[in-house]
Parts: C-alpha cells; sequence; structure tokens
C-alpha cells in the first residue's frame, strides 16, 4: 500500500504537536519548580533578530492545521495573530489545534492531492503549488522550524528537555 498524503501530513503534524504538548508543559513544571514566571518564556527570542516564542507556537498551529485549511481553500499567508498570548493560551492553541487536526479524516485530507495551492502575501507576491507540494516542501519545514526553535527557546530557559521529548509518540510497527 502506497503513503497516503494523510499519513505524511496529519500523521507528522500530531506526532510533533502531541510533543510540543509536552515540552511545554515539562517548561510550566521547570517554571514551577524554579519560581519562574513562565510569562517570561512568552517574549523570549534566542537572538534579536528572530520571533519571540509566542510566534513559534501560533506558527506551529498555523503551518499544521491552517495549512490543511489553506489547502482547502486553494490559499495560504503568514500567521495574522498578533495579539498578545499567555503561556497557558499558547498550551491551549497547541491542544486545541491537535484536537482538530485529529477530527480530521483521511478521505478528506487525501483529496486534497493534485488541488491548486497559492501561497500568497497580499496581492504582488504569489507562489503556485499543488496541494501535496505546498504541505510536504513549504508548510511541513516551516512547521518543524518552528516546532524545534520553541523547544530550543525552552532549552536556552533551562527546561531540562531532550531529543525523545522533541520527537513524541514515534509510530512504531505493532507487534
Amino acid at each position: 500500500m502506497a503513503v497516503q498524503l494523510y499519513d505524511l501530513t496529519v500523521g507528522s503534524y500530531l506526532q510533533t504537536l502531541g510533543a510540543v504538548i509536552g515540552f511545554m508543559d515539562r517548561g510550566l513544571a521547570h517554571c514551577r519548580d524554579n519560581n519562574i514566571d513562565p510569562e517570561e518564556i512568552v517574549e523570549t527570542r534566542l537572538w534579536n533578530d528572530m520571533l519571540p516564542f509566542r510566534f513559534q507556537i501560533v506558527s506551529v498551529a498555523h503551518h499544521s492545521l491552517g495549512a490543511i485549511e489553506g489547502a482547502k481553500k486553494g490559499v495560504f499567508g503568514p500567521p495574522t495573530e498578533q495579539r498578545p498570548l499567555t503561556y497557558a493560551q499558547l498550551q491551549q492553541l497547541a491542544s486545541d489545534t491537535r484536537q482538530a487536526l485529529g477530527s480530521l479524516s483521511r478521505d478528506e485530507v487525501n483529496a486534497l492531492e493534485g488541488r491548486d495551492v497559492t501561497f500568497q502575501i497580499g496581492d504582488r507576491y504569489k507562489v503556485p503549488f499543488t496541494a501535496e507540494n505546498f504541505l510536504m516542501s513549504f508548510s511541513m519545514p516551516n512547521f518543524y522550524f518552528h516546532a524545534t526553535t520553541a523547544y530550543d527557546i525552552l532549552r536556552s530557559k533551562g527546561v531540562p528537555i531532550g531529543k525523545r521529548d522533541f520527537m513524541g509518540q514515534m509510530r512504531v510497527k505493532a507487534a
């Protein structure tokens, strides 16, 4: 049986979102154990020209569930979420995103294959894709970049997480 678009995208999004939820929980526990306000993490950046933790989590949601929604609509753009979010609200966003992705059917995601999707910024910048190329070559790399950056920000704040925390629940062969 061939690998289907659902497995390549939603299956991977769910695995990594589970990990993001897990390492955010560990980040909150670290803050509580060390008398650190978790809101200090929300605007933390790895470097001055990089966007903060808040943006990383918003982008994880945007490049997973938002990407599937964009593929359904045929158009996708950068994240527009600008409101300040608390650490708890970011945790809820990750959880809600995972839950919504988990409710998608295989058929509805697999049906996106071959559809046109345009990445668009304003009226002047447009990049045409097929849905599968958009998801696999644009949104998934962005999704992993932002998940990794969120992980790295937590590590830079002393949260005791490691590679297994980032990998999440692997999809192993059933015995």
